[in-house]
């Protein structure tokens, strides 16, 4: 029997900071590669005339769907309370 290699994605949201201040939040199952992406002008719409983007807060859930949803209610929350969601 032939093992077959598994390769786990982990999902997560993520909070930016984006060069005019303003924050962007959104989904990915590659921090490190969305961030260059988002720095090079390559991302999301939003942020590709607000680089440099910085990486506030971030927080790894079990899936995408769940990603998606947690996303979803972050967008709708005030500034003050999207940083503060990510404290708890």
């Amino acid at each position: 029997m032939k093992k077959e290699s598994i390769l786990i994605k982990s999902w997560c949201v993520y909070l930016l900071e984006c060069r005019d201040g303003s924050l962007y939040t959104g989904i990915t199952n590659d921090l490190e590669n969305r961030l260059a992406s988002h720095n090079a002008g390559l991302g999301a719409k939003y942020t590709r005339g607000r680089t440099p983007v910085k990486l506030l807060e971030f927080k790894y859930v079990e899936n995408q769907s769940e990603a998606l949803k947690l996303e979803y209610q972050i967008k709708q929350l005030p500034r003050l309370k999207k940083r503060l969601l990510f404290k708890s």
